[in-house]
């Protein structure tokens, strides 16, 4: 009696099919995770343009802006998260590359924001990375995925 077990490193149906759902997974998590950051931002730049004394004021901050410019920032960032979020859950590569370029611009505001609502700040930047890593692991069908 032989048995008939595919060679070492060998990929059959069942590794592609979980390979397929890992790279859906992390889609949807990417999806889900950018509109909630999205819809946080939202509220953020309401706050911001409120003035609301929910921020902290630094007098020797190199970036200082009006707070009311951060809050429209943050509102505009919000809505396109929103926005590409929703493209994200129909699977269109633009989305893919809106929501990388903007989980990056939200990085980037929300370290220059840092003296406003510094550990709020920092908590956005963790999740603008966990979501461009998502968005750019390698995808079953893709030339780098394996």
């Amino acid at each position: 009696m032989t048995a008939t077990h595919p060679a070492h490193g060998a990929t059959g149906a069942h590794g592609q099919t979980a390979k397929r759902q890992w790279a859906e997974g992390l889609t949807v998590f990417a999806a889900v995770s950018l509109m909630i950051v999205g819809v946080l931002d939202i509220l953020r730049g309401v706050m911001g343009i409120a003035e609301d004394d929910v921020f902290v004021t630094t007098q020797d901050y190199v970036f200082k802006f009006d707070l009311t410019a951060w809050g429209w920032t943050h509102l505009a960032l919000g809505v396109l998260a929103v926005l590409v979020s929703l493209g994200l859950v129909r699977g269109a590569m633009w989305a893919r590359v809106a929501g990388v370029a903007i989980a990056g611009l939200l990085i980037i505001a929300n370290f220059l924001s840092l003296p406003y609502y510094p550990v709020w700040s920092v908590v956005m930047i963790a999740f603008s990375g966990f979501i461009i890593w998502a968005l750019c692991a390698p995808r079953s069908g893709s030339r780098s995925g394996r």
